[in-house]
């Protein structure tokens, strides 16, 4: 993809960046920073160049290496209209 694609969804420009990533692999989802992607600065869908994508594969075959963990907190959809 070059700076001048446009998004195939929304057809709005897109740019190159390093984003925190998350990749689906075998029922799984890993979150990797710092990788390149191409990036709509419209709708934000996500693009990566083929090497970039065959580097994401190989790091999720390979997630029972990795070490960090990050917790976030996690609301459930339906939470406020329960008070409603």
């Amino acid at each position: 993809m070059t700076k001048k694609e446009q998004c195939e969804f929304c057809d709005g420009p897109v740019e190159h960046r390093a984003i925190r990533a998350e990749f689906h692999y075998k029922g799984e989802t890993i979150f990797v920073d710092n990788v390149p992607a191409w990036v709509c600065t419209q709708c934000a869908e996500q693009y990566f160049d083929a090497p970039v994508y065959k580097r994401l594969e190989e790091i999720a075959r390979h997630r029972r290496q990795i070490k960090k963990t990050v917790s976030f907190p996690l609301a459930e959809f339906e939470m406020l209209n329960a008070k409603a």
